[in-house]
């Protein structure tokens, strides 16, 4: 007894795994054949029934003509509705595609009209996905005219500049202290257009990688102390605090220069915008297989209308020029924070100054 049940199991499962190869497809064609079968039937033998009541009889004649007229009407239904249920929507998704390779990205095929809802489940699917294809890049076309235009604008801003005083200065007719003002002026255009360049460069180049090279093992935490160094003349001219006495030893494995852009981002906008005799407070642990470092300032803070925009490219919530900037800074620092499996996000408060939280998953070289 137990054997006769073990082996109806197994003809179960194999029944069962045999099935389910069977494609939606299949099954829908097999019930459209038979329910194909079963109307020509219907059809042929009502036909013969009415051909034999009108001439007072069947013969064999009357025997053919039926099935002729039977498969002849449903011939015509089927490739009404196959036409329309099947063929209607591919047809209109073949014209769509080439609008797309025109470079129409605009186009949309609906989804929830009569034909599209009753057509095979893997078509609407596809018209689906051509949906959101196009609707993808559609906003890659944006961001991409978007970018240029912004990008010409910051880059003729300066040049602009540079043109106008390097005239004047081949003009001459100028004092001392105007040349060197002007020659000022021209070297600091020269270097914002330098690092503008470099900065599309770079954020260019981390949007197309997802695997990051050159990793080395370093102390995350001289690494911050490190980058707050470097901007030592500016922090000091404006006498401000630098904390750093809250900080982990985190040992860190990852690519060290690019991971300080970060940091160089991050302290040079905390100086930036911090009044003088101001404060500045960073700090780093590691909880949760994270590390998260916080840099906080005492500055002028950002406005609640300008926070959500910070990381978008080009955007600057600083407008009325006070302190020099390309707009880039924060989206390629939050670039490459995701790249490292994380991210970074931001508090603050006109006139209480701001804090910004680096969360990046651990690593370490095992």
């Amino acid at each position: 007894m137990k054997k006769i049940v073990n082996f109806f199991k197994k003809l179960g499962a194999l029944i069962a795994k045999s099935f389910s190869r069977v494609n939606r497809f299949g099954v829908m064609l097999m019930i459209l054949t038979l329910i194909i079968i079963i109307t020509s039937e219907a059809l042929s033998f009502t036909a013969t029934l009415v051909i034999g009541y009108l001439t007072g009889g069947t013969t064999e004649t009357d025997d053919i003509i039926g099935p002729i007229i039977a498969s002849v009407v449903v011939g015509g239904l089927l490739s009404f509705v196959i036409g329309n249920a099947v063929l209607k929507p591919l047809s209109n998704l073949t014209k769509a595609t080439k609008r797309v390779t025109e470079g129409d990205y605009t186009v949309k095929l609906e989804i929830n009209d009569f034909l599209t809802r009753h057509t095979l489940k893997e078509i609407r699917r596809l018209i689906e996905d051509f949906n959101q294809m196009t609707e993808e890049l559609r906003s890659t076309e944006l961001f991409r005219k978007d970018f240029i235009s912004n990008f010409s604008h910051e880059f003729k801003t300066p040049l602009v500049s540079i043109r106008g005083f390097a005239r004047q200065l081949y003009e001459g007719n100028l004092t001392e202290e105007q040349q060197k003002e002007f020659a000022r002026i021209i070297l600091e255009e020269t270097e914002y257009l330098t690092e503008l360049s470099t900065n599309t460069q770079l954020l260019t180049n981390l949007e197309n990688r997802d695997i990051i090279t050159d990793k080395t093992k370093f102390s995350l935490d001289e690494q911050l102390r490190r980058c707050m160094l470097r901007l030592e003349p500016q922090w000091s001219e404006k006498n401000i605090e630098i904390d750093m006495s809250d900080m982990e030893e985190i040992p860190y494995f990852w690519n060290e220069q690019l991971l300080a852009h970060i940091w160089n981002n991050l302290f040079d906008n905390a100086v930036k915008f911090s009044e003088k005799n101001g404060q500045i407070r960073v700090s780093c642990f590691e909880e949760d297989g994270y590390v998260f470092v916080k840099v906080k300032d005492s500055g002028c803070g950002i406005s609640q209308e300008a926070l959500p925009h910070i990381f978008e490219k080009f955007y600057q919530a600083e407008t009325s020029h006070a302190a020099k900037g390309n707009g880039l800074g924060l989206p390629l620092a939050q670039k490459i924070a995701e790249l490292c499996g994380g991210g970074i996000t931001a508090e603050s408060k006109v006139g209480e100054g701001s804090e910004f939280t680096v969360k990046l998953k651990a690593a370490y070289n095992r």
